[in-house]
């Protein structure tokens, strides 16, 4: 039996967002994976690297499996009528609804995730709770059919997961060893529990343009929300 998993990809998505558990899910036997966009333009990922998306929104199968990445571009995407449309057709159909880092946020304007438990990355966790979510502190959460994954290289812990959901953990576990997946970083800063003041505080100013452009789109979608 074909398992249909559809990755949304964007402008600006993160690249491994989306392509650490893509390498994970095109494994599980039965799979088939798409890319999924407006159209078939190739499109940038926020670090440059050059995506081509497979089908459109209206090419689209029904999907077993959708997954939303995040990255700096979600923020146009949470005010994208026909993306968020997409995403609520699919939805009501899907086996699994799922995210990775910030992609939660867009399913969040979608209003997929009004009283279920999500997490996000770090520096968008709070903004979860304005659309009607439970912020979870977790590198995966699930809620039922909604599982979310944190940021970045949670991407690959999703991926897991969600493999051992669609087979088995034996399955599961045969690709995590194929893949070689046994962490072992170099620095202890991958959480801001852990990092010290001076790295966290250069992380935030690096993202403080994105965060402060999120939080007044999030302001206007829940207040769009409300009238």
């Amino acid at each position: 039996m074909t398992i249909e998993i559809g990755f949304l990809v964007f402008p600006r998505v993160q690249q491994l967002d989306l392509t650490g558990p893509y390498e994970v899910l095109a494994m599980v036997p039965g799979a088939r994976v798409h890319l999924v966009a407006k159209t078939r333009d190739p499109l940038a990922s926020a670090t440059g690297l050059v995506l081509t998306p497979t089908v459109t929104f209206a090419e689209c199968p029904a999907l077993d499996v959708i997954c939303v990445p995040g990255g700096s571009g979600v923020n146009p995407l949470m005010e994208d009528g026909e993306t968020l449309d997409f995403l609520r057709r699919q939805a009501a159909g899907a086996r699994y609804l799922t995210s990775v880092c910030t992609g939660a946020l867009v399913l969040g304007a979608a209003g997929l995730l009004r009283g279920k438990r999500a997490t996000t990355h770090w520096a968008a966790h709070d903004l979860l709770a304005a659309f009607g979510a439970i912020p979870t502190q977790g590198r995966v959460v699930r809620d039922g059919n909604l599982i979310t994954g944190g940021g970045v290289t949670a991407g690959i812990d999703f991926g897991l997961t969600l493999a051992a959901e669609l087979t088995d953990a034996a399955t599961a576990q045969a690709i995590q060893l194929h893949l070689e997946y046994a962490p072992a970083p170099p620095f202890d800063t991958g959480r801001p529990e852990t990092a010290g003041p001076d790295i966290l505080a250069a992380a935030r100013e690096r993202l403080s343009a994105t965060r402060r452009e999120r939080e007044a789109i999030v302001a206007r979608v829940t207040a769009a929300e409300r009238r």
